[in-house]
C-alpha cells in the first residue's frame, strides 16, 4: 500500500469522514475485511455477509491497529462512509494501481488457479518482489485486497481471477488490467451459472484475454480445446504452453515417482532443463507449465524456471494437502473445493500414491454442477471403482447418493458407505481405517468436509 490520508482515499472512493478527527492520518499497510486479520496503519472493510456484519467489528479493528473503517454506515469509530464498500475497495486499488507499475499477470481457469498462481509466484519472487493472491481470495472483494498489498516496490503482481458468472472477468480485468493473461482450462466449476454448457464458461473464461493490450501476452493451454478457441478473441501476443508438439512452453518425459511426484522435461524457446515437482499428481504437469509459460513470457530464462519449480512447495491447505499419522495413514486433503476435473485428478493421484496400499475415498457433493449433476456424481462413483478403491464414504444426500450407487453397481469390489453429514463421515472413518490406509477427502467446500480431513489428521492421542 503506498501512503494515503484518510482525506485523499475520501476523494477516491466518494467516501464521507465520520467520527474522524485527523483526516490528514496516514494509512499505510493493507485492507483486510476479517477484522482478526487487520495490520496496523490499515483499513478495515466492513462487509456484509450471509452471517456476518463486518460493522459490528469495527471497534476491535481500530482496537488492533487498523486507521479507519470503510464501512456503509457510521459506526462509533474512524470511518470513510461509502455507499458500496466492495465497489470504494475496488476503486482504491485501481487508484493505487495508477501510481505504480507491477507487471500485472491474471489468471483464470476451472481448476488449478490457485496451485498455478502459488508455483508462479514462488518461481518470480527468487526474481524480484512479488506478491501474489493469498489463499484464493479471487474474486470482486479478494482482488483489490490482494492489489493493495502492493507497492512501490512490487515487481510482479500475480492476481487469480474467479468467474461464477459471465461478466466477472470484465470487472476484474477493469480493476487491474493485466500485461499478461493465463488460461488454464475450461471445466464445469460454475457451469450453472453460466449459462449450462462448456461453451458458456469459455465465453467467460476467455473475457481475461479479451482485456488484454496488443503488447500483452496472451498465454494459452495448447492441450484444451475450448482455450485454444481463444486464439480469435485477444490482440496480444499469445504464447501456447502444454504436452502437445505445437506449444511453445512444453513437457517431455514426464515421469512419476513412488511419491505420485511428476518430473518432465520443461522445454522453452531459451533452451530445456529438468523439473522435479514436490506436488503430487500428473495433473501439477500442466500448472507447472503454466507457471512457467507465465515466467517465459515475462523474460526468464529456463534455468531460472525450473530452478524456482524445483524449489516450490505446496502453499495453499485443502489441496492435496498430505498429512502422514503415525500409525502409517496417510490422509489427502483436497477438500477446498470439487468440479468433476479436480476430483478425477484427485482420486488418480491418491490411488497412485497409495500404490498396494489400501484406499478409502470420502467423498461429497460437487456443487453448480447444473442438470447434469446426478449423472456427473455417478461417473465418479464409477471411478472410484474402475481406479480399484477399496472403500467409499458418500457423504449426503441426493447426488452423493448417485455417486455411491454408481460405484457400488459397478461389481468392482468397493465396498459402498453412505452418510448423512460431516460428523457421521468421521465416526465412520475413524472406525473403519486400518494401518497403512491412504484415505482421499473431497467435496465443494459448502460441504465442510475439511473438517473430516482434519479430524482424521489429527495426531493420534
Amino acid at each position: 500500500m503506498i501512503p494515503m490520508t484518510l482525506n485523499e482515499i475520501a476523494r477516491v472512493v466518494g467516501a464521507s469522514l465520520h467520527d474522524v478527527r485527523d483526516p490528514q492520518a496516514l494509512v499505510t499497510a493493507p485492507s483486510a475485511v476479517d477484522s482478526r486479520e487487520v495490520v496496523p496503519g490499515g483499513l478495515f472493510a466492513a462487509t456484509v455477509g450471509a452471517n456476518v456484519d463486518g460493522h459490528d467489528y469495527a471497534a476491535g479493528a481500530i482496537a488492533s491497529g487498523a486507521i479507519a473503517v470503510l464501512a456503509s454506515r457510521p459506526v462509533g469509530v474512524p470511518a470513510l462512509v461509502v455507499e458500496d464498500v466492495q465497489i470504494a475497495l475496488g476503486l482504491l486499488a485501481k487508484h493505487l494501481l495508477e501510481h505504480i507499475s507491477p507487471a500485472v499477470i491474471g489468471l483464470t481457469g476451472s481448476v488449478g488457479k490457485t496451485t498455478t498462481k502459488d508455483l508462479l509466484a514462488q518461481v518470480l519472487e527468487r526474481h524480484a518482489a512479488t506478491v501474489a493472491t493469498d489463499r484464493s481470495f479471487n474474486n470482486e472483494l479478494g482482488l483489490p485486497l490482494t492489489v493493495l498489498r502492493a507497492d512501490a516496490t512490487t515487481r510482479y503482481l500475480v492476481l487469480e481471477m474467479g468467474a461464477g458468472q459471465k461478466g466477472d472477468l470484465t470487472y476484474l480485468t477493469e480493476l487491474a488490467p493485466p500485461q499478461v493473461g493465463l488460461v488454464l482450462n475450461v471445466g464445469t466449476a460454475h457451469v450453472e451459472r453460466m449459462g449450462g454448457g462448456l461453451a458458456d464458461v469459455a465465453e467467460a473464461k476467455g473475457e481475461l484475454v479479451e482485456a488484454l493490450a496488443a503488447d500483452g501476452f496472451a498465454l494459452l493451454n495448447a492441450d484444451d480445446p475450448y482455450v485454444m478457441g481463444m486464439v480469435g478473441r485477444t490482440r496480444a501476443r499469445i504464447l501456447l504452453y502444454g504436452r502437445s508438439v505445437k506449444a511453445a512452453v512444453r513437457a517431455e518425459d514426464v515421469r512419476m515417482d513412488d511419491r505420485a511426484r511428476p518430473a518432465f522435461g520443461l522445454v522453452t524457446p531459451s533452451g530445456s532443463a529438468r523439473v522435479e515437482l514436490d506436488l503430487i499428481g500428473e495433473h501439477q504437469v500442466s500448472n507447472a507449465l503454466a507457471a512457467a509459460a507465465v515466467a517465459t513470457a515475462l523474460g526468464l530464462g529456463v534455468a531460472e524456471i525450473a530452478d524456482g519449480l524445483n524449489a516450490a512447495r505446496r502453499r495453499s491447505a485443502g489441496r492435496l494437502e498430505i498429512v502422514e499419522r503415525s500409525d502409517g495413514i496417510t490422509i489427502v486433503n483436497d477438500a477446498y473445493n470439487a468440479n468433476p476435473e479436480s476430483m478425477r485428478a484427485g482420486l488418480r493421484a491418491a490411488k497412485t500414491l497409495a500404490g498396494t496400499r489400501r484406499t478409502v475415498a470420502v467423498l461429497g457433493a460437487m456443487g453448480q454442477q447444473a442438470d447434469a449433476s446426478r449423472a456427473r456424481h455417478a461417473e465418479m462413483g464409477r471411478l472410484v471403482a474402475n481406479l480399484r478403491f477399496d472403500v467409499l464414504i458418500a457423504v449426503g444426500a441426493g447426488d452423493p447418493l448417485a455417486m455411491a450407487e454408481a460405484a457400488e453397481s459397478s461389481n468392482q469390489g468397493v465396498a459402498v458407505h453412505t452418510v448423512e453429514d460431516v460428523a457421521g463421515a468421521i465416526r465412520l472413518a475413524t472406525t473403519l481405517l486400518e494401518p497403512g490406509d491412504v484415505v482421499f477427502v473431497k467435496a465443494s467446500s459448502e460441504i465442510g468436509l475439511g473438517a473430516c480431513a482434519r479430524a482424521l489428521a489429527a495426531p493420534l492421542s
